[in-house]
């Protein structure tokens, strides 16, 4: 069995998956065929279809059609940066001790300026970031940036300087963000509350991006996202201050108390070759934790997913919203590896799934392509919940080609269905779907279309 640690390197995920993968494609013929999949079965909203294209780069990978464009911008904060920085030069002391908050914010400055942070461990009460800032360290466990011991719970480790009003052009690489967690008492959770307590937050950024990062032992999330706020009116609301054209790519994050990489509210977010792993679960109730490896959740659009792993999780990939948010939707996955995840693939919108529910009405568009799910399981985190390779509910318009799931022959998976197709989700087409290795399972359950009926 496949066994990965917190420690893997996410740069050999796009081996690792064609490795355990029982379908071998070229990407362009995978997105071609895709595509053709999807338009039998995109029958509402049509307008968006457009801004869900997929294509591929000179090197051969899988991009969002709008990458090229935030490659043009990254040349544009180069051209604005003014001043190159070394924190050490303003009093900062990598010794895990000193409180190096002010120092930050002297090299920081108003922008403008890249900021280097030599190996170290680096206290700190929090990090703002204001447009135009380029944060260098030396490699994830070389450079480390650490939450001081009297930081609040609510405290966000990396963040953006202007929620409200919004930032561009902020870079981050080559780091590793521990938040500390040890500072509080062992019963408590960890969270504060909407989007606070986390690693690192993008909130209302415009034009981010966060490279080789790692985020350990997070209050709510590694890596967040996000709008000003969560916003929680109603299905059908688009939140405002809404972050848009963000590149997180070789992230790791294990020990979160909520989801290793989220996105909230946020449009044309790509996500690659990230590896999450082993959340903590404490910024829920003990036994009720929907602690997923990547979640994209409410009033998020236009999201990309490619080639990343998710490991001892609650969900490996959750799309998703609450009952009284708008459902992330226009969600594109090309290559993902899921290992013992409780669900490794979970799509839903809470609350407007059962015969007695309001239908959704933002809970579409989903195109899902070489995927592996290796033995889900029962987890403490989630005690009640049953383990699934799949689960779609509520929504409409979702193509899954190419899905190879591998059981552990050994585990008694209790009856239960591998995929679950239910509550309300239609337009769903399976194609090139493999199962081995299960004992006692339910096969797949629910109401879906193959490709030869709808010929």
């Amino acid at each position: 069995m496949l066994h990965l640690t917190k420690h893997h390197n996410p740069e050999q995920n796009p081996e690792l998956i064609r490795r355990w993968s029982r379908y071998q494609t070229n990407v362009n013929q995978l997105i071609e065929e895709t595509e053709a999949l999807f338009q039998k079965v995109a029958v509402q909203p049509k307008g968006s279809i457009h801004e869900m294209r997929t294509i591929v780069s000179e090197d051969g990978e899988a991009i969002p059609f709008w990458f090229p464009t935030l490659d043009a911008e990254f040349n544009t904060l180069l051209s604005n940066i003014k001043y190159e920085r070394n924190v050490v030069d303003f009093g900062a002391v990598g010794d895990g001790v000193t409180d190096n908050t002010h120092a930050f914010q002297k090299a920081i400055g108003r922008g403008g300026c890249k900021v280097i942070i030599p190996e170290g461990v680096f206290v700190t009460k929090r990090i703002k970031l204001p447009s135009n800032t380029l944060l260098m360290g030396a490699g994830k466990g070389k450079t480390t940036l650490k939450l001081h011991q009297d930081a609040p719970k609510s405290a966000i480790l990396v963040t953006n300087k202007n929620h409200i009003s919004g930032n561009h052009h902020i870079y981050v690489e080559g780091m590793t963000l521990d938040w500390n967690v040890e500072r509080l008492p062992h019963h408590e959770k960890t969270a504060s509350g909407n989007n606070r307590s986390s690693c690192l937050t993008f909130a209302n950024v415009t034009y981010g991006w966060v490279k080789k990062v790692e985020a350990i032992q997070a209050g709510l999330h590694a890596f967040d996202v996000s709008s000003t706020l969560y916003y929680y009116m109603k299905d059908g609301f688009i939140g405002p201050g809404r972050s848009k054209y963000i590149w997180l790519d070789e992230l790791n994050g294990y020990g979160f108390g909520d989801d290793g990489i989220t996105t909230h509210h946020s449009d044309f977010i790509f996500i690659s070759k990230s590896h999450m792993c082993d959340p903590s679960g404490r910024a829920h109730k003990q036994g009720f934790s929907n602690s997923n490896g990547i979640e994209i959740d409410d009033g998020s659009r236009y999201i990309w997913l490619a080639n990343n792993t998710t490991t001892r999780c609650f969900g490996g990939v959750e799309i998703k919203a609450h009952h009284n948010a708008s459902a992330a939707s226009n969600v594109t996955i090309i290559g993902h590896l899921s290992v013992q995840d409780n669900r490794a693939f979970n799509f839903r919108h809470i609350g407007h799934h059962k015969g007695e529910d309001p239908e959704s009405k933002t809970a579409y568009n989903i195109r899902a392509m070489n995927l592996v799910a290796i033995a889900p399981i029962f987890t403490p985190l989630y005690e009640g919940s049953t383990p699934r390779a799949m689960v779609i509910s509520a929504y409409r318009n979702v193509v899954v080609n190419q899905f190879t799931i591998l059981g552990d022959p050994t585990y008694d998976f209790g009856g239960h269905p591998i995929i679950a197709i239910q509550y309300r989700a239609k337009h769903v087409i399976l194609n090139k779907i493999y199962i081995d290795g299960f004992y006692h399972a339910g096969g797949i359950k629910g109401q879906y279309y193959v490709p030869e009926e709808l010929i």
